[in-house]
């Protein structure tokens, strides 16, 4: 686990905030990103697209090992 970049890091911290909204979305219909910055349309959507790219990121890492 050390060996792990900061962008490693960002990138699964991202990935598990992405994985409990799926989860809130799917059991209560409750959407905690869009509840959180719908006020700020433009940081909702780099939320969604940072989480996104870090799902193809973690793709990469996963078979470079």
């Amino acid at each position: 686990m050390a060996d792990k970049s900061v962008v490693d890091w960002i990138a699964f911290i991202l990935i598990i905030v992405g994985a409990i909204n799926w989860g809130l979305i799917g059991l209560f219909g409750l959407n905690l990103v869009t509840l959180i910055f719908d006020t700020i349309p433009i940081l909702l959507r780099i939320v969604n697209i940072l989480v996104g790219i870090s799902g193809l990121y973690m793709i990469y890492y996963l078979t470079k090992k």
